[in-house]
């Protein structure tokens, strides 16, 4: 990682990340979304004048395994090129802090335009589905999994179209070679993650694109439940609604199938329409 130049606000670590105003080349703006450790701002380079994203990690805060978790999700970022996948510019370091210059995505989340604008009509669902899968597919050719897909995390650029974003759980992995840890958002988690069995890498990411694709044209999710226990069952369970507005069509019918295939042939389970 390269070694970025102190901020004068950087002088103590009793700075709150809010007091920043300057990442080496890059003047900080508002806050667009926060986490345990980090908060990310969007920010503009003082000589181009470009929006980017930087995502501003307190160090002290990690203990090992999540400070490896961060260079793991790093290293893994610097080598995708996906047009459909958020991009990882520069790497700053001090000694308290870690700094990831990434593309920005004005549209924000998907899951905040779900929520303002309610669920996608099926043409516009299947664009962006398809651009989602694009870049999964891609992210599997190069051996990797998100094992975190979910609204949330999909974001839109100016033109709305998708950028992957979030590799904190991501991982390499062997084709072949199960997986053990648990990842991810539980509504969108496969029924073999619920059971805490190995699972495969990719099966599971297949899975979440399910429940996203059924947020998407439904507005809701697939699987969900008031406490962890009855939502574990739901998922195990495998059953779900088809809303009445799916059930007629040529163009409907085809969004079912994909459910059915992506949540069902994945694993066995029940489909009731509504």
């Amino acid at each position: 990682m390269a070694s970025a130049p102190m901020s004068h606000n950087e002088v103590s670590q009793e700075f709150s990340v809010n007091k920043l105003i300057r990442v080496g080349y890059y003047e900080l703006e508002k806050t667009i979304g926060k986490g345990n450790f980090a908060v990310v701002k969007m920010a503009t380079h003082v000589v181009t004048k470009s929006k980017v994203a930087i995502k501003i990690i307190d160090k002290t805060k990690l203990n090992e395994e999540n400070l490896a978790k961060i260079f793991r999700e790093v290293h893994i970022m610097k080598r995708l090129r996906h047009p459909h996948i958020i991009r990882l510019y520069q790497v700053m370091e001090t000694e308290k802090m870690i700094y990831l210059v990434t593309e920005y995505a004005p549209g924000g989340e998907i899951f905040d335009h779900l929520v303002r604008n309610g669920r996608m009509a099926e043409p516009e669902a299947r664009r962006v589905f398809r651009q989602i899968v694009l870049a999964v597919h891609y992210l599997h050719q190069q051996r990797v999994v998100h094992r975190d897909l979910k609204a949330e995390n999909l974001l839109l650029d100016a033109d709305n179209n998708i950028k992957i974003a979030d590799f904190g759980f991501s991982n390499e992995y062997t084709p072949g070679v199960p997986l053990s840890t648990w990842c991810g958002s539980p509504p969108y988690a496969a029924p073999e993650i619920f059971e805490g069995k190995h699972y495969d890498g990719p099966r599971a990411d297949v899975w979440s694109l399910g429940v996203v694709l059924y947020v998407l044209v439904c507005g809701a999710l697939p699987f969900d439940g008031p406490t962890m226990q009855l939502l574990r069952s739901v998922v195990v369970s495998g059953k779900f609604r088809i809303p009445f507005f799916m059930s007629a069509g040529k163009q409907a019918n085809l969004t079912s199938n994909t459910l059915y295939l992506l949540l069902i042939s994945n694993f066995q389970g029940d489909v009731t329409h509504n």
